[in-house]
């Protein structure tokens, strides 16, 4: 399977780079996975499409601040982006420097705090702060916008690039199918008799990382930590035992449940997932998908193209350029039904 099969052609236009007044403003386009039919309507306009008794996954992990700005002792400056906290003053961080610093290097962070550079893994480094690292991200860090949205970022963007239910601190990137939901829509879902359960996956800017190689078979996943709880296990059960289905909202939510079932039944798992669905690959979780639209060639595009078919994504996304929606973290969203005999690229002609 190539990676050009996930291809399209995206006009620059389409890009979402600020997000709309309201949250659940925004288009939602209906993908039937059955049939394929398409519906054009509005977010709000999801309630239409649940059901009592079914139940919601959402992702309720925290954008952390993580974009930091300084130089190093002897002058040079230099961007931090925090991957991962690993402690109370320990990251594995991204740094953009000229000349990358070298272990023992002290960071000057701008508006105040230090940094030393302790080992490279690989492409990370891992840094040790002078003080607690969550509170001095707070206090000068800025908001990781990808690297589409080509802007700095504002004191919106604080709000708005977070869920209302934004819980748990970690992420370095939104959970953005979340974007969409206000609290008076979260709460029209419950009073539809639709439950809702929270899972954790701190998503990683390997997210926005393109995919390099040829075959899809080839890439390496980045590695991002999860948790599925015990009480999100008996949520699918009850679920499942009353003909409801299972709504992931965000494929960061898919990815959850779908890592704690990798063998088939879902079960509580807290640590790091390198998870990969593409065509060919099962679902054992996740009966409907409420997500945005993806970049193309990319691997959450290819997730989709396996729980709704690639022939019925590709038109999808087709129809979704030819109506104008807005594409990307910023963007509309899709509201998907799982395609119970899906395609790959190779089987469509």
């Amino acid at each position: 399977m190539r990676v050009a099969d996930f291809h399209f052609d995206l006009p620059e236009s389409l890009i979402a780079r600020h997000p709309l007044a309201e949250r659940r403003a925004s288009r939602l386009l209906v993908l039937d996975g059955a049939t394929g039919s398409l519906q054009h309507r509005r977010f709000a306009d999801l309630l239409d499409y649940l059901r009592p008794g079914d139940l919601m996954v959402f992702n309720n992990t925290r954008v952390i601040p993580a974009r930091l700005f300084g130089q190093k002792a002897s002058g040079g400056k230099l961007e931090i982006l925090v991957e991962r906290v690993l402690d109370d003053d320990r990251v594995l961080a991204h740094v953009r420097a000229s000349k990358s610093p070298k272990p023992g290097a002290k960071i000057l962070i701008e508006g105040g705090g230090e940094a030393q550079m302790l080992v490279r893994h690989d492409a990370l480094f891992e840094l040790r702060f002078d003080q607690s690292v969550l509170p001095l991200l707070e206090r000068v860090g800025h908001m990781p916008l990808p690297p589409y949205i080509d802007r700095p970022d504002e004191a919106a963007d604080r709000e708005r690039y977070q869920t209302v239910y934004a819980d748990r601190a970690g992420a370095v990137a939104a959970p953005t199918a979340g974007l969409h939901f206000d609290e008076g829509l979260l709460a029209a879902i419950r009073e539809k008799g639709v439950d809702t359960a929270f899972v954790t996956l701190h998503v990683g800017a390997g997210t926005f990382q393109p995919v390099r190689v040829e075959r899809i078979e080839d890439h390496h996943m980045h590695r991002e930590w999860l948790e599925v709880g015990q009480d999100v296990v008996d949520a699918v059960a009850a679920c499942r035992a009353r003909g409801g289905r299972v709504i992931a909202v965000g494929t960061t939510s898919v990815r959850s449940l779908e890592s704690a079932a990798r063998d088939g039944e879902l079960k509580p798992f807290s640590g790091d997932t390198d998870i990969f669905i593409y065509p060919g690959r099962p679902f054992h979780v996740v009966d409907a998908l409420v997500t945005n639209f993806h970049l193309p060639e990319s691997t959450l595009l290819m997730l989709v193209s396996a729980f709704a078919g690639y022939p019925e994504t590709m038109a999808a996304y087709a129809a979704a350029v030819e109506q104008g929606y807005r594409f990307f973290s910023y963007g509309d969203a899709m509201f998907i039904t799982r395609n119970p005999a899906p395609r790959g690229p190779e089987e469509t002609p």
